[in-house]
């Protein structure tokens, strides 16, 4: 059987990256800052202590979604991004070099890395020049950096992904559509008279998480060393398609109303996903439609108290 470690595995993506690997077979453990069944509590911000973790545990995979994964945080939180997401990541290969150098490491970026793109973000290959321009966006960009060089040099089993946006339930506020969905039923229940948005226009690709860390483990299996994976449904919707399809499944009027706090310094207007180089390297194909996502969040935030 084969060993998986997941760096972050008590976050949102990890709870179903965790469920993905073992219905396909793998033995995981998780590592993270948080206490939970089958969770290593440790920081990788410290070197050492990640070397002993990877020495003990030897793991066939890792997959690195630990870090600070909040685009709008990061203008606020800068050095600490560029600490969780950098630092961490060469720890954790530094780490995978000296004790268990032919592990297949998948290291997590982000679509935010290709920054604003114009009329090429309508359809976003692997091939585009990245341009970053969020701290968020730099600190994913320096990872990638780090990790091909640890290929090159030390001929590590590392691939990488460009991941675009994802969603489902168990996301937590800070991203559009769980603060849409929350946002909707503190409307619901009387707690607030309206619900406040930013930039309306932009348009992104969302995926489903089930469908994200299929991918996921499909890469870890099946991709190619050195490699970076867009990993996207190759569909986009404006925030303003979402936030209507939402207040359709709405049990009352929403009132909605623009709030200039929440637009972002730097707002890409378009990007989508190219995803053909997974497919062929993986086979995969998205699954999970844009209405079956807002319905499972919808469901998940009127449950929660």
């Amino acid at each position: 059987m084969k060993k998986a470690l997941i760096t972050g595995s008590q976050g949102f993506v990890g709870h179903y990256l965790r469920r993905e690997l073992e219905e396909h077979g793998y033995a995981v453990t998780g590592l993270d800052l948080q206490n939970g069944e089958g969770v290593i509590v440790a920081d990788l911000l410290d070197g050492g202590c990640v070397q002993r973790v990877i020495a003990q545990q030897q793991p066939d995979v890792i997959v690195h979604l630990a870090g600070q994964a909040n685009v709008g945080r990061s203008w606020t939180i800068p050095q600490k991004t560029v600490e969780l997401n950098v630092i961490a990541a060469i720890n954790l290969m530094e780490a995978v070099r000296q004790e268990k150098p032919n592990c297949r490491l998948v290291l997590i970026g982000s679509s935010d890395q290709y920054g604003n793109l114009g009329e090429a973000g309508k359809l976003v290959s692997e091939t585009l020049e990245t341009h970053p321009q969020t701290p968020y966006a730099v600190s994913k960009k320096a990872q990638e950096e780090m990790a091909s060089i640890y290929v090159k040099a030390y001929g590590l089993n590392i691939c990488m992904t460009r991941s675009f946006n994802h969603a489902g339930a168990g996301q937590g506020k800070g991203f559009l559509i769980p603060d849409f969905a929350s946002g909707i039923v503190a409307v619901e229940r009387g707690q607030q008279p309206c619900l406040r948005v930013g930039n309306l226009t932009a348009r992104r690709d969302f995926t489903h998480v089930r469908d994200v860390v299929r991918a996921y483990r499909l890469i870890a299996e099946k991709g190619q060393a050195g490699e970076v994976y867009n990993v996207g449904s190759g569909i986009t919707y404006s925030a303003k398609e979402i936030l209507d399809k939402l207040c359709d499944l709405a049990q009352c009027p929403v009132a909605v109303e623009q709030d200039p706090a929440k637009m972002r310094p730097s707002d890409t207007p378009v990007i989508c996903c190219d995803h053909r180089k997974l497919t062929d390297h993986t086979g995969w194909q998205p699954a999970v439609s844009m209405d079956e996502i807002l319905r499972e969040v919808m469901a998940y935030w009127r449950e929660k108290k």
